[in-house]
């Protein structure tokens, strides 16, 4: 059994956040360089995602040479340990070009493939959300609580979310709409910042499909400390994407499993 080091770990992915906030605030409501990454949905791709990975992952290199690195914007780099950083700089671009404030960064970190710390940070709203398993908490302006998600076993009260239904197709659509007609409420284009709504008790469950790891590394742990979980849509393993379900409560787990076809 490997002990970490959790306080270290998480007092350093604080660093990454810092360096991060720093190379992205410049640039949000500002005039920047948007890129399109290809493909026929458009996927953009800013000077602050770049500006703020670079950062992370030079921090990385510098205080842990041994831990292995996947990045959105600079792809994967290999360790000799069995940890990961998993980073994405900038979950939610649509919105973040937008000028809306529902992105956030993306810091996890995974050993041995697993899930092990998480921190979302919006540098913007000055919100950062930490996750460890055992525990969550956020600082918000200045201020650190603990977070809790909140009871809710019936789905017909329970306050939904999914990024944007239209990536839902065929199969998954039709799933996807059973929830959407059980629950109380649907939300929309919230990307990372409706994960860390779930673990501070505010939404119930969000639904995604067509994740990579770095839109979900981070969330796990921060949603799992806070006493909710995170699977697949068949109910095992989220940690590289996919579809995924997240759940405050994990008495609405079996309901939605089924719905979506477990």
């Amino acid at each position: 059994m490997v002990a970490h080091d959790i306080p270290r770990l998480l007092a350093f992915a604080d660093v990454l956040a810092e360096s991060a906030r720093g190379a992205i605030l410049p640039f949000f409501r500002s005039a920047h360089a948007i890129d399109h990454k290809g493909g026929d949905r458009f996927d953009p791709v800013t000077d602050a995602d770049k500006a703020a990975e670079a950062a992370m992952r030079a921090l990385i290199e510098r205080e842990y040479p041994e831990h292995a690195i996947l990045g959105e914007e600079y792809g994967a780099r290999a360790g000799a340990s069995g940890y990961q950083w998993v980073l994405d700089p900038i979950d939610g671009t649509r919105a973040f070009i937008s000028g809306l404030t529902s992105w956030g960064v993306l810091i996890g970190l995974y050993f041995e493939g697993q899930p092990l710390i998480g921190v979302m940070d919006q540098p913007y709203l000055d919100e950062r959300y930490r996750g460890w398993n055992a525990a969550a908490n956020v600082t918000a302006r200045g201020y650190t609580q603990a977070i809790r998600t909140r009871p809710c076993a019936d789905l017909s009260q329970a306050l939904a979310s999914t990024t944007d239904p239209y990536l839902f197709h065929g199969a998954e659509a039709d799933a996807f709409a059973r929830v959407r007609n059980a629950a109380k409420l649907t939300r929309y284009g919230y990307d990372c910042y409706a994960y860390a709504m779930v673990a501070a008790g505010y939404l119930d469950c969000v639904i995604e499909s067509g994740l990579k790891a770095f839109d979900i590394a981070a969330l796990i742990p921060i949603i799992r400390g806070a006493g909710g979980d995170v699977v697949s849509w068949r109910g095992g393993d989220a940690a590289q994407g996919g579809q995924v379900l997240a759940v405050g409560d994990v008495a609405l787990k079996p309901a939605l499993l089924e719905m979506l076809g477990a």
